[in-house]
């Protein structure tokens, strides 16, 4: 706090107007969360907001570790931030999040990208008051990667981007070390949040109007370990539940080997919480999903999805798959093909196998060709692609309750929201009912989409 009131009486003798931050995040829910709190800490120490980061006088990226492509994006943008740095006397450039966290990116970030003025990992997100208050005084390059274990740092401010829907992070870090993972390396261990924190937060979200909480953690099933107060996901869930009002519950990510028949029929009981679960399978074969060290089987994975189903009427799955993992052969692909058809996600997150040094499987032998591996994708696009119609067809002629959450992409007079299953639907509706809870009668189905109207009455 004393820093962020220093660097606002900063700013203030040197501008006659409040200087214009850019704050982007790149990656999973988790980095759009933290970005709210950089740009809540922003806020409070007097910077305005542009969208334009070429008019910005403070620039900072909150970067992505887990794929080489978001990487590569981060140093693009980067790069081409030099010549604006040169265009706009007193820029500031900043680099935050999983990619600073790692020791070879900060040190490339310090020899070949001199005009980056902030470097600070994951651990160091509080610190930016502190880093920016020493660079704007004179001093050098402030960088901040120190590979600590990683304290909850509560009453950080938020800016947050939405109205409707609020992230709500409940854990940080990882233990699981899947063996293609960074994630552990650059989150640290699993931290929980006192459960306290998380009520108190839940209530303010809902008092101000948040129609829909996303409980945010890498591994939210591992969620009360290490807390003084005995309990797990599944009570917290109950606990937010309780909370009075019409609003929706979602969660991410559930990781299977810690998925329990416990939380299942939690979600079967609480009214609030989503009838949607993510859980990430990665791969249908079994000996793929030993080398990644995921610690399930396909059998269990399967039993977790019928008991679902059993337990959770309309219940709707998504999952993660990884294509290509070092070592998968055709015979493995064509397993993780019968799976997405026995289990008919409503949506899969499907990326081609993606090095991360520093990890195990980054040293396995990789002998699958590059061309095979888009082969497989592309066959998993289609297969997913022709389960995806008929689900949505399946749900023509039905009346869904659908969150309104804002104007939707079919034109004029069309708003856009999901719902509880997680599906995108577009209706015809007044704007004055975004942010309000909606019966919609679909009359029509796309992959990406379905279409409708409200119900009469």
């Amino acid at each position: 706090m004393e820093y962020s009131r220093q660097v606002r009486e900063l700013l203030a003798a040197r501008y006659d107007h409040p200087p214009m931050a850019y704050v982007h995040s790149f990656g999973c829910q988790q980095n759009q969360s933290d970005g709210e709190k950089i740009a809540g800490m922003l806020a409070q120490m007097g910077y305005g907001f542009t969208d334009a980061p070429e008019q910005a006088d403070l620039v900072i990226y909150n970067t992505c570790a887990v794929r080489e492509n978001a990487e590569d994006r981060v140093f693009g943008n980067v790069g081409a931030l030099k010549s604006a740095k040169k265009r706009r006397a007193g820029m500031l450039i900043g680099l935050c999040g999983c990619m600073m966290q790692q020791q070879a990116v900060a040190d490339k970030i310090k020899k070949s990208y001199p005009y980056v003025d902030l470097v600070f990992g994951t651990h160091a997100l509080h610190t930016l008051p502190e880093l920016l208050y020493r660079r704007l005084l004179g001093e050098n390059r402030q960088f901040s990667t120190e590979n600590a274990r990683g304290e909850i740092i509560e009453g950080v401010p938020l800016r947050r981007s939405g109205s409707i829907k609020a992230n709500l992070p409940v854990m940080y870090g990882c233990d699981n070390f899947c063996t293609y993972c960074i994630v552990p390396y650059v989150r640290g261990r699993e931290r929980s949040r006192n459960p306290g924190d998380v009520l108190n937060e839940a209530r303010a979200l809902v008092g101000q109007g948040y129609r829909e909480l996303l409980l945010l953690g890498q591994n939210v099933n591992s969620y009360g370990k290490g807390l003084s107060e005995p309990i797990n996901f599944a009570a917290l869930l109950r606990r937010v539940n309780e909370i009075e009002d019409d609003f929706w519950i979602r969660f991410m990510t559930s990781h299977p080997k810690d998925c329990t028949h416990e939380l299942i029929d939690t979600i079967a009981a609480c009214n609030k919480v989503c009838r949607h679960i993510h859980l990430p399978v990665q791969s249908g074969s079994d000996r793929i999903l030993a080398a990644m060290n995921r610690h399930y089987t396909v059998a269990h994975y399967l039993e977790l999805i019928d008991y679902a189903r059993a337990r959770i009427p309309g219940v709707t799955f998504s999952s993660d798959i990884i294509v290509g993992f070092p070592g998968e052969t055709r015979a493995d692909f064509e397993q993780t093909l019968e799976l997405i058809k026995r289990v008919r996600f409503n949506a899969l997150y499907t990326f081609i196998y993606s090095p991360r040094p520093g990890t195990k499987a980054a040293g396995m032998e990789d002998p699958t060709p590059a061309a095979d591996k888009s082969l497989w994708l592309r066959e998993l696009l289609d297969a997913e692609s022709d389960i995806r119609s008929g689900m949505q067809a399946d749900a023509v002629g039905t009346t869904l309750r659908v969150l309104a959450e804002g104007e939707g992409r079919s034109g004029d007079g069309w708003l856009t929201g999901r719902t509880q299953g997680n599906d995108i639907v577009e209706f015809t509706a007044p704007r004055a009912m975004i942010g309000s809870f909606v019966d919609v009668t679909i009359e029509r189905a796309q992959n990406w989409a379905l279409f409708g109207r409200l119900k009469e009455g």
